[in-house]
């Protein structure tokens, strides 16, 4: 009889393979109450790599952490109003507190545009504090119909940037700013992740914004997974809050504003869109444990070897754990390993310390070969660096490979069911072929320009529709 796999196919039932993963590999498990995540260490670990990532590059974009509460009065949320009609069926509110009915009901940040606008106002009087760049790290509250680990839980994880501008030009580029140099720079060169970067519909846009620009990656399956969004808000919070500054002129004017966000939603992307049938694969600028060295048996000197090895690859940079739990089989931790997605594991058994190698065992392309044990401080990091490029090219191949060219609503809806995306120039499609396509659960991901440039307005000439079923 033939041996069950460890994960059910994605073949077969591709949902389903994604659930079992995160459960072997030790990624999160389901909360107490419906929609919320306990998130593993190990998944934990990929968070937070991520986040060392991307703070960097918020950093370098000049931004700075703050923290708000995370109980929001539920009047902020009425002075906007587009906003607050667009979260209104996912937000959780507080009534009771200290065994007291309220005086005004609390609202559980859905996102911080609101409470943050309100320190704004207070924060900025002069030109001179023009641009307000503040991030925050947080978790946000968004009541879920349809949970799912990682991708759409009612908690999550995610920075939100939040900032002010003297001018619209400055707000706008900006936004273009994180979204090119933060967000497509991360995903592409850390994520491994082939982005798609486009500008929303007015359908498809933030609550309260002027335009959002979005990174869509197509996953295995063929569905599109929004990555990270950059909103440019316009003047609309800063009108509903009085966020005005006075001019180098000595006017009193309304400042502009951009808000940003990624999330634990990540961690389901790169999921699904690098891990295979035998588990999860990180790539290795994300990886935090980029190595394992395993002894396959107990002895002495194996022992001894394994953590010399891990010493020394330390040493040159790679991060690395030494595995010698040699009460546990060797094959289960080989497995372990695997379905963890370690792009590589160090193999070190006494035969292998008689002939002077280790058998190096790459997770991402596959494959095992002997090499030398004083070579490997050397040979990692260019395996690592092949690996890391391989991920991306097969992402990217895989989203080329699957999006046809259309001219109709009818054939863009029929590549999307079909398991990919279809390319339809905008003003073949427009708003009512949209709202046509959104019958049959197929959504315009964004507006893209020919020459895959973001589009300068919904309607600039040449712009191109990327249609999609979506996560």
């Amino acid at each position: 009889m033939a041996k069950a796999p460890v994960l059910t196919p994605q073949a077969d039932d591709f949902p389903r393979w994604y659930q079992d993963l995160i459960n072997k590999a030790e990624l999160a498990d389901n909360g107490p109450v419906r929609g919320t995540m306990v998130i593993r260490p190990y998944g934990y670990g990929l968070w937070e790599r991520m986040q060392q990532e991307m703070d960097a590059r918020i950093k370098a974009a000049g931004a700075q952490n703050a923290y708000f509460p995370l109980f929001i009065p539920q009047s902020y949320l009425t002075r906007e109003a587009e906003h607050v009609e667009g979260f209104a069926p996912e937000l959780a509110v507080v009534t009771h507190g200290g065994g007291k009915e309220l005086e005004e009901p609390i609202v559980v940040r859905p996102t911080s545009e609101t409470v943050i606008n309100e320190y704004f106002s207070k924060w900025v009087q002069s030109y001179r504090d023009l641009p307000l760049l503040i991030n925050q790290w947080a978790n946000v509250v968004r009541w879920e119909m349809r949970p799912r680990v990682f991708l759409r839980t009612s908690e999550f994880l995610w920075q939100e940037g939040h900032t002010a501008h003297a001018t619209y030009e400055d707000a706008r580029d900006y936004a273009a700013r994180i979204h090119r140099d933060v967000y497509a720079d991360f995903m592409l060169n850390v994520l491994g992740i082939d982005v798609v970067l486009g500008r929303k519909t007015p359908q498809e846009r933030f609550a309260g914004a002027i335009n959002t620009l979005t990174l869509e990656s197509m996953m295995r399956d063929g569905k599109a997974l929004q990555m990270g969004t950059s909103h440019e808000l316009g003047q609309n919070f800063a009108r509903a809050f009085d966020t005005q500054y006075l001019s180098r002129d000595g006017e009193r004017e309304l400042v502009w504003q951009t808000s940003w966000g990624v999330s634990t939603r990540m961690v389901g992307g790169l999921i699904m869109t690098h891990g295979d049938d035998n588990g999860l694969r990180v790539p290795p600028r994300l990886a935090h444990v980029q190595a394992v060295v395993l002894a396959i048996k107990g002895d002495d000197a194996v022992l001894a070897a394994v953590r010399e090895i891990g010493d020394r690859l330390a040493a040159a940079g790679v991060r690395v754990q030494v595995d010698d739990r040699t009460d546990t089989p060797f094959g289960r931790r080989a497995v372990d390993w695997e379905l963890k997605g370690v792009p590589v594991r160090v193999e070190v058994g006494p035969r292998d310390l008689e002939n002077g190698t280790a058998m190096l065992a790459r997770r991402i392309p596959g494959g095992k070969e002997p090499v030398r044990l004083d070579a490997l401080a050397e040979v990692l990091p260019k395996v690592l660096e092949e690996d890391q490029a391989l991920l991306l090219r097969e992402s990217r191949e895989r989203r080329e490979a699957n999006t046809a060219d259309v001219r109709t609503v009818e054939e863009a809806a029929e590549a999307a069911t079909a398991g990919g995306w279809a390319r339809i120039p905008w003003a073949d499609l427009g708003p009512q072929g949209e709202a046509r396509l959104a019958e049959q659960a197929v959504s315009v991901r964004c507006l893209v320009a020919e020459d895959g440039s973001v589009p300068t307005s919904d309607d600039a000439p040449g712009t191109v529709a990327i249609v999609a079923r979506a996560y």
